[in-house]
């Protein structure tokens, strides 16, 4: 994911080694560490699109500036936002949530508790 698409998703960049491909990124309590293939930390063949079957999920407060951000962008949504209800244990717990795919082809579902 380059900078300015993490930016627009609200990441700012925490530290990175840029000659290496790394970044480290932050929204709020979420971090996560990304790496551009390089040899050292693929467990297999790689296919483009990456991440068939991973999702990233980020509990956010408020999907609108999400979206904003990304129609002001150009960036299309992946999943058009939805209600969902997901079984936690005895109960549900009920979201609205959207997907958006990074260019490596992984899909980040951003919720907000509905």
């Amino acid at each position: 994911m380059k900078a300015p698409r993490a930016q627009l998703l609200g990441f700012r960049i925490a530290y990175g080694r840029p000659a290496g491909g790394f970044a480290y990124l932050q929204r709020g309590p979420i971090q996560i560490m990304l790496c551009r293939v390089n040899g050292e930390w693929e467990t297999g063949a790689l296919q483009a699109p990456f991440g068939r079957g991973i999702n990233f999920q980020m509990q956010v407060d408020s999907l609108d500036p999400l979206l904003e951000k990304l129609a002001n962008a150009g960036w299309a949504l992946f999943r058009p936002v939805a209600e969902k209800r997901y079984r936690v244990g005895d109960g549900w717990s009920v979201c609205r949530e959207l997907l958006v795919q990074d260019p490596d082809g992984y899909l980040l579902r951003f919720a907000v508790d509905a």
